[in-house]
């Protein structure tokens, strides 16, 4: 399925295990105190009057925080500074590179698949002897709501560092 969207970095492919660096970023933010996939359409509608009303282009993917849920929309570089000041329920976010370890997986946006992949990917982080976890996995989503879930990709994320010696 081809996307008009920008994407923010390229997509694991599905069923393969990676460490990839992500590029420094800006994004904004939303956040609620209930899980993400309790409250993912809550989340999603003040970004996205956000972008719209800033005239944004709409980029992928999207990024979530699982528990509490966070959903994060990446913003272009062409976008200018002065255009992305927070609001009570937006904030703003610029993120340095980050290497991460990452699942690709095909299906759809659910809790029990993001579960079922975050597991594979920390079983395979743990048999890494060169990475280890910096932090919880997040889910990196690139299909919109009207993508068929046996269609829709999604991948798992997990911050990782180099193991010192």
């Amino acid at each position: 399925m081809s996307s008009a969207y920008e994407q923010a970095f390229a997509k694991t492919n599905v069923g393969e295990f990676e460490i990839k660096a992500l590029p420094a970023a800006r994004l904004i933010a939303c956040q609620t105190d209930a899980t993400y996939f309790e409250d993912n359409n809550r989340l999603f509608r003040p970004l996205f009057r956000y972008i719209s009303s800033r005239d944004i282009a709409m980029t992928t993917p999207v990024e979530a925080e699982i528990n509490p849920g966070v959903m994060y929309f990446y913003i272009g570089a062409e976008v200018s500074n002065n255009v992305l000041d927070a609001t009570d329920g937006v904030s703003v976010h610029e993120l340095p590179e980050r290497l991460v370890a990452s699942l690709g997986v095909r299906g759809g946006y659910s809790e029990h698949n993001f579960n079922k992949a975050s597991a594979k990917l920390s079983a395979w982080l743990l048999k890494s002897p060169v990475y280890q976890a910096t932090g919880m996995a997040r889910g990196i989503f690139w299909n919109g709501p009207f993508i068929p879930s046996f269609f829709k990709r999604f991948e798992v994320h997990i911050p990782v560092q180099l193991v010192k010696d």
